[in-house]
C-alpha cells in the first residue's frame, strides 16, 4: 500500500499514468464500450464506476491547460444536444479536481476514433449509458 494514492488505482494504471506525457490521452470507458480490439492497451476495473475512476485518475493526473478542451465525453446518439445525468457528474468531479475546465462531447465514431489513439483504455464496470470519458494530460509546473 502507498499513501495517497486512491486504492482503486492498480499497478497497470498507475504504470501508464505516471508513463503518460504531456498531450497524452487515457480513455476511462463504461462496461458497454468496444475496448478489447480498439488497439490501446485495455486496463479493467471491473466492480468500479466510470466516476470512481474519474475521481481517482484526477487525484493525481493534471489535464491539459494549453488547450481549448482536456476532457471528452461521448454524445447521445441520434440527439448530440441531450444530456445524459452522468454527464453532470463527469463535470463536477473535473470542476473539483481542475477549476475552471469541463466537459467537451465528441460524436460515437469521432469518440471511438480518438479513442484508438490513447495511451489506454480504462475499461469501468460503468452500467449508466455514456459513461465514457477521454482525459488529456497535462503538466505539472516546477514549484
Amino acid at each position: 500500500m502507498l499513501k495517497n494514492i486512491p486504492p482503486l488505482l492498480g499497478p497497470d494504471l498507475l504504470a501508464t499514468l505516471r508513463a503518460m506525457g504531456h498531450g497524452d490521452e487515457i480513455v476511462i470507458a463504461d462496461a458497454n464500450f468496444p475496448a478489447a480490439f480498439l488497439g490501446p492497451k485495455l486496463i479493467r476495473v471491473d466492480g468500479r464506476t466510470a466516476t470512481d475512476v474519474l475521481d481517482a485518475v484526477l487525484t493525481l493526473m493534471p489535464l491539459d491547460e494549453f488547450v481549448d478542451e482536456a476532457a471528452f465525453g461521448m454524445a447521445v446518439v441520434g440527439d448530440p444536444q441531450a444530456r445524459e445525468p452522468i454527464y453532470g457528474l463527469f463535470e463536477e468531479i473535473i470542476s473539483r479536481h481542475e477549476p475552471g475546465m469541463g466537459l467537451s462531447r465528441l460524436e460515437r465514431f469521432a469518440f471511438y476514433e480518438r479513442a484508438r489513439q490513447a495511451a489506454a483504455i480504462v475499461q469501468t464496470g460503468e452500467t449508466r449509458l455514456y459513461g465514457n470519458i477521454i482525459l488529456k494530460k497535462g503538466i505539472i509546473r516546477p514549484s
